[in-house]
């Protein structure tokens, strides 16, 4: 049986980005009460004066490389069985945990849960949106307890592309282990991690509700990475450990479409 002491929110900050407190505030406002650490790879007194405020630790990564390997330093340092990581620019909804918690506790054999989200563009809030409809159908295997801990159901959606929001997840380290994510692709690390975990035991549990906000902005590593067709040719390489080259390469196509919906010019 898990319980909110059991879970840890790992906030990876970098630099003085101006939602971290944000960030922070909507993880202290959880209708439960886990433990939030901070991670950065850049440390800085904006960042030590925010976590002396909110009375938080904040742990350094000493060789910072991709993203995936900022993130496997803080849930590394989580001394909790359950880890969600935190992007700097998004925000949790009061319910979150909470509803993570019972997914979780659902089952014995849960890799991931996650949540459905919503978009924050500036300070318009943005349920409903071609891209998130896609992607909440391609989710709806993993609501069915028949379908959810199957491996090939998990890799067959995840093969149409990636519909699972990374700050949206929650990983049972105690099943995992440590050092989870993928630390070769700078922008797809978490959609290579999902599709590793994917052929491996274990559950994908997608809790449909709209639980968190993830922030849609211009200088968001998200828009960055779609202008420079980063994300595009990860994806490729993503999709070729799930299908053939010929069949990755055409769904791939009409996926990095889709994603570009995430632009902002």
């Amino acid at each position: 049986m898990y319980k909110p002491q059991d879970h840890t929110f790992v906030l990876c900050a970098y630099q003085e980005n101006p939602y971290v407190e944000l960030a922070i505030v909507s993880l202290e406002n959880q209708s439960v009460a886990s433990n939030i650490l901070v991670s950065t790879s850049t440390p800085s007194d904006y960042l030590r004066d925010i976590c002396a405020r909110h009375h938080l630790e904040m742990v350094v990564n000493p060789h910072p490389h991709y993203a995936g390997d900022d993130w496997n330093y803080g849930y590394d340092s989580a001394a909790t069985r359950l880890v969600t990581i935190v992007h700097q620019d998004d925000q949790y909804d009061p319910q979150f945990l909470e509803a993570t918690l019972e997914a979780f506790n659902q089952f014995d054999n849960v890799q991931i849960a996650f949540t459905d989200y919503y978009e924050l563009h500036g300070e318009k809030r943005v349920d409903n949106s071609r891209l998130l409809q896609v992607k909440r159908m391609m989710n709806r295997p993993f609501r069915s307890k028949m379908l959810n801990g199957k491996k090939f159901v998990k890799r067959r959606v995840l093969g149409l592309g990636c519909p699972i929001c990374c700050p949206a997840v929650t990983l049972n380290k105690a099943l995992l282990g440590p050092s989870v994510f993928d630390t070769n692709l700078r922008d797809s690390c978490d959609f290579m991690t999902w599709a590793r975990l994917a052929s491996q035991p274990g559950r994908f549990v997608y809790i449909d509700k709209p639980l968190m906000g993830h922030r849609i902005y211009f200088g968001s590593a998200t828009t960055k990475n779609l202008k420079d067709n980063i994300r595009t040719d990860e994806t490729y390489k993503v999709l070729s450990t799930l299908w053939p080259r010929p069949i990755a390469a055409l769904i791939n196509k009409f996926y990095s479409t889709s994603e570009k919906l995430n632009a902002v010019d």
